[in-house]
């Protein structure tokens, strides 16, 4: 059974940073893409960021680039997103998703599992 369980979320104020969490269980995590989406109150899912299974492509929402940052450790099973210069506009709550094989996408319909996922605030 996968398991994906996000931490790491809260509220800040504006210009502050936060690092998210992901871990994964209940499957190989060092073979498979993953990424996070936002949704924030009435609005859609959003994509957010994406890595490849070795780290060593990523790719990002216009939004977010330059101020966020994806990573992820497979000897820990745990992707990260470093989110700095944070502003009220990404308030929303964060999941972090896994792709049945690797790549990189933004289409969240290409994501098999999914996490809980884990809040965040940012206030002016």
């Amino acid at each position: 059974q996968v398991q994906l369980v996000e931490s790491g979320g809260g509220s800040v104020q504006s210009g502050n940073s936060l690092r998210l969490s992901c871990t994964v269980s209940g499957l190989t995590f060092s073979t498979h893409g993953m990424a996070w989406f936002r949704q924030a109150p009435g609005k859609e899912r959003e994509f957010v960021a994406a890595i490849r299974y070795n780290g060593r492509s990523t790719q990002y929402a216009g939004s977010v680039k330059g101020r966020f940052a994806i990573s992820r450790d497979n000897a820990k099973n745990t992707g990260f997103l470093q989110m700095n210069s944070l502003k009220p506009e990404d308030t929303a709550v964060y999941t972090c998703a896994i792709k049945p094989t690797d790549g990189l996408s933004e289409r969240y319909n290409e994501y098999y599992a999914w996490g809980q996922g884990t809040q965040v605030t940012v206030s002016s």
